[in-house]
C-alpha cells in the first residue's frame, strides 16, 4: 500500500495581535499576577512561556522605576499593565537596525502614552521606547510577550534630540 507522506503541521508565527491577546489573557490571571514577589527597590520579573515559542515576562515595577531607552531588535512585542499604571515614551519612526552609534532625531518624533490597568499595546521590530512607573507610592505589574524570543536588547541614552547607542545586551545578561 502506498501513501503520501503526512504533511507536517506548520504553526504560523504569532502576530502583534496574537501577542497582545496573550498578554491580556495572562494579565487576567489574578493568581499569577498576585504571585509575583515585589521588591520596594528594584524591578522583579518571572519568565513565562510565550505564545508560539515566543517568550513572555511578568514584571513588577516599584514606584519611580523604569527601563531607560531600548529596543527589542528583530522581535515584535506587546505589553499590558495588569495593575497600577505605566507610561511609555516612544519614537514614531523606525530606526536603522545597525551601523550607527549616534542619531539626531527629527522634530515631532516623540510619542507618549499612559497605560492604566487593563491597557496595553503591541509594537513592531526596532521599536525604541522607555517604560516608567511614575507613581510615587504604587507598584505596577505588567505582562510582556515577544516573538521571536529576544535575540538582544539595544540600550540607548538620550539627550534632547540626540539618541546614542550605549550597549547591547544578550539573553544571558537577563536570564
Amino acid at each position: 500500500m502506498s501513501g503520501s507522506p503526512t504533511p507536517s503541521l506548520v504553526t504560523a508565527a504569532p502576530t502583534q495581535r496574537d501577542l497582545l491577546d496573550f498578554v491580556r489573557r495572562t494579565a487576567e490571571d489574578r493568581e499569577l499576577i498576585d504571585s509575583l514577589p515585589l521588591d520596594p527597590e528594584g524591578r522583579t520579573w518571572v519568565r513565562l512561556e510565550g505564545p508560539g515559542g515566543g517568550e513572555a515576562w511578568l514584571i513588577g515595577w516599584p514606584p519611580g522605576t523604569g527601563t531607560g531607552w531600548h529596543d527589542h531588535a528583530e522581535s515584535v512585542g506587546a505589553f499590558l499593565t495588569a495593575s497600577g499604571a505605566l507610561k511609555e515614551h516612544s519614537l514614531a519612526a523606525r530606526l536603522p537596525a545597525d551601523g550607527w552609534k549616534t542619531l539626531e532625531l527629527s522634530e515631532d518624533i516623540d510619542r507618549e502614552r499612559t497605560l492604566a490597568a487593563g491597557q496595553g499595546r503591541a509594537f513592531g521590530r526596532h521599536h525604541v521606547h522607555e517604560v516608567l512607573n511614575e507613581s510615587t507610592s504604587e507598584h505596577a505589574i505588567s505582562v510582556h510577550a515577544y516573538y521571536p524570543p529576544l535575540p538582544q536588547i539595544r540600550r540607548y541614552s538620550r539627550t534632547g534630540a540626540v539618541l546614542r547607542l550605549e550597549n547591547v545586551e544578550r539573553p544571558e545578561d537577563w536570564q
